[in-house]
């Protein structure tokens, strides 16, 4: 039988004691501003949750003690986790003066993480740990296995501790048990994605090799379709007492994220050999591993982390990668006569095309910067990385002469391409293509100057284009149609891609540039909204589109201007009440059985009219279903995570058609689109 009772006294001989647990702050604020601490409190802050759960859990793993980690979607809402670390100390908090796992649980930024007890690197964005998660739950229990029992603790409606801890039955095993369930009073939704989780926790398992990392959904029936995921030996899909289950554990960790990455490309490799190595600093404070190839691709895939957080914006471990990278190539082309005294030095550009590249630094007090907090800071990480690549690049480089002279050779063709492109920018400039003065003839502008207040919708097809010049509100709302399918710019280098008219016409609308001229401050409007059919043509298009702005005009999905339209499947037209219009199958499915519950009728022809295309809708309806502000569905295309919007393109835009039928597979239950 359970019992309440003190525990043993906890030496923390495991390194990982009560005086490790450093207390900052309450928990009174979490419940008023959880986006302060949990980014929002949407779709993207509810998955935060269960990071800021797995986070510790990690670093446990980073700290040397655990080794598997079981995540679990439970049928009723909830989320377990489960490690076997040391687990959370028991013993009596030395100032706080109740059990250890008590104030860890309750006290925002009470954790090994803090007072540099614990943990010499922790990852963990926000760092607030388990008590922002017991603060936003209905109900939080946790089990933890230490000192030879077990222990348990639960806390309801936002983290009140409404047991106190019992010691239960002995067990030799160690570690944590964390079952939450979010609060549906706090967040939007308490619907959990698998999808979401499954990117997230594979690229935990890329960057802490030797851990396993496994996601089980018991909402979910496995299938018999698509139980192994494509390119990816080392992870596996499978069902578990008839639930869907991945679970991915890598033991060359990043030579297994570059091999990954590259298998999506199904092009040649220069370097057949995955370069990688790791170092450390003589005071055990930083630590940087990198692995990295290049391909026959035109562009580069470079992926940053510091303390297992995905930095998208970059920072100072990846400038000194940069400048390293840029610096040696040059040297060494140089000094063995590949690179002439005549030629001009390569650019970082020229020697990163079909570079795929994943740094991952560790450090005991990172800093982080940027909008997003995703900067990484610390001057003494772009010197130490800086050091450590070009010294062991260059002894790679002299281990292996004919790789090194392909790559720079590599580098070579895209100089030339650089230079190719940029006579052909003067060129068309010079006849006005690309200067905004001369705008695409089938250009139909707004009125309005003011960028943040309009709107350019890319329209495919003149029927299509002429709905929508006669529905838009012409002070606000400009209108480009295009014909037919663009260039596939995941196979063309820049050069190529300035011949084409459609893009011309793009690049002048939104008057940016592109590649190397590109200036965010010069865009002419605000919104630029794709809007192509729901059909597979026009999601092809919307993606050819995307593709361009991702590789070439990147900051215009970065700094959000970017946005799919969202356009009806159905029009549904009651006898005796207003039309509506359906997004989806089961929207209409639900309509119906809503309409006829409240005794609508639906005439005996025409009822139910399927959209096939833009053009099929007259003015007035393009207006009212995809671009009136007040009752559109625009969809705004994130680069939340620059790796999976890496891979993504190239699966969709590749020539691996396999993994391509996999991938639209695995994503079709999402009829609108993904967020890339």
């Amino acid at each position: 039988m359970a019992e309440t009772q003190e525990p043993t006294v906890d030496d923390g001989s495991d390194g990982y004691g009560a005086s490790d647990i450093t207390v900052l702050e309450g928990l009174e604020a979490v419940r008023k501003r959880p986006g302060m601490y949990i980014g929002s409190t949407g779709e993207r802050g509810l998955h935060h949750l269960v990071y800021e759960v797995v986070d510790n859990s990690v670093d446990e793993a980073l700290a040397g003690y655990a080794d598997h980690i079981e995540v679990t979607i439970l049928a009723d809402g909830g989320v377990r986790v489960v490690d076997n670390g040391r687990g959370i100390p028991v013993d009596e908090h030395p100032t706080e003066h109740k059990p250890t796992v008590e104030v860890v649980m309750t006290i925002l930024h009470a954790g090994g993480k803090f007072g540099g007890g614990g943990y010499a690197v922790s990852g963990g964005l926000h760092g607030v740990g388990i008590s922002v998660v017991n603060a936003l739950s209905t109900r939080v229990d946790t089990e933890i296995r230490r000192q030879g029992y077990v222990w348990r603790m639960s806390f309801a409606n936002g983290g009140h501790p409404i047991t106190e801890l019992v010691r239960g039955e002995e067990t030799t095993e160690t570690g944590t048990t964390q079952t939450f369930y979010p609060d549906p009073e706090i967040f939007e939704t308490t619907v959990f994605d698998f999808e979401t989780l499954r990117q997230r926790f594979q690229q935990m398992a890329f960057l802490n090799k030797g851990l396993r990392i496994t996601l089980t959904d018991e909402r979910e029936t496995a299938t018999d379709e698509g139980d192994e995921i494509a390119g990816d030996e080392q992870a596996s899909e499978e069902k578990h007492k008839g639930f869907r289950q991945v679970s991915y554990m890598y033991e060359h960790g990043l030579r297994d994220y570059v091999e990954y990455l590259d298998s999506a490309k199904k092009i040649e490799t220069i370097n057949a050999d995955i370069i990688d190595f790791e170092a450390e600093n003589d005071e055990g404070t930083m630590s940087v591993e990198i692995a990295m190839q290049w391909t026959t691709a035109y562009s580069s895939s470079v992926h940053t982390f510091a303390n297992t957080i995905n930095t998208t914006e970059g920072g100072m471990h990846e400038e000194g990668f940069r400048t390293a990278l840029t610096s040696l190539v040059n040297r060494y082309g140089r000094e063995k006569g590949i690179i002439r005294e005549k030629d001009d030095n390569l650019t970082g550009d020229d020697v990163r095309e079909g570079l795929t590249a994943v740094i991952s630094i560790k450090l005991t007090e990172p800093q982080f910067e940027g909008q997003t907090k995703t900067k990484l800071g610390n001057t003494e990480a772009r010197t130490f990385v800086q050091q450590q690549v070009y010294s062991k690049l260059t002894d790679w480089f002299d281990a292996h002469p004919a790789d090194a002279k392909a790559i720079i050779q590599k580098g070579q063709a895209a100089q030339a391409a650089r230079v190719a492109a940029r006579k052909a920018r003067e060129a068309t400039r010079r006849k006005g293509v690309l200067e905004s003065a001369s705008m695409p003839g089938k250009l139909r502008d707004c009125s309005s100057r003011v960028p943040e207040e309009c709107e350019i919708f890319i329209v495919e097809g003149d029927s299509a284009g002429g709905s929508a010049v006669g529905g838009r509100d012409p002070e606000h709302q400009a209108i480009l149609p295009i014909r037919g399918k663009i260039l596939n710019v995941e196979k063309a280098r820049l050069d190529r891609a300035l011949s084409s008219d459609t893009i011309r016409s793009l690049i002048t609308a939104f008057g940016t540039g592109i590649g190397e001229d590109f200036d965010l401050a010069k865009l002419r409007y605000g919104k630029i909204v794709i809007m192509a059919d729901a059909d597979v043509d026009g999601q092809h298009i919307a993606t050819l589109l995307l593709t361009l702005l991702f590789r070439y005009m990147r900051p215009l999905v970065e700094q959000g201007h970017t946005f799919i339209a969202m356009p009806p499947l159905y029009r549904i037209k009651w006898s005796n009440a207003e039309h509506e219009f359906a997004y989806s199958d089961k929207e209409r499915d639900e309509m119906l059985a809503a309409g006829a519950a409240a005794n609508r009728r639906l005439p005996k022809e025409g009822g139910i009219q399927r959209y096939k295309g833009l053009g099929e809708m007259n003015d007035h309806e393009l207006w009212e279903t995809t671009m009136d502000p007040e009752h559109r569905i625009l969809k705004q295309v994130t680069l939340e995570d620059a790796a999976d919007a890496d891979e993504t393109f190239t699966i969709l835009m590749g020539d691996d058609v396999e993994r391509r039928r996999t991938f639209i597979q695995r994503n079709a239950t999402d009829v609108r689109f993904l967020d890339i």
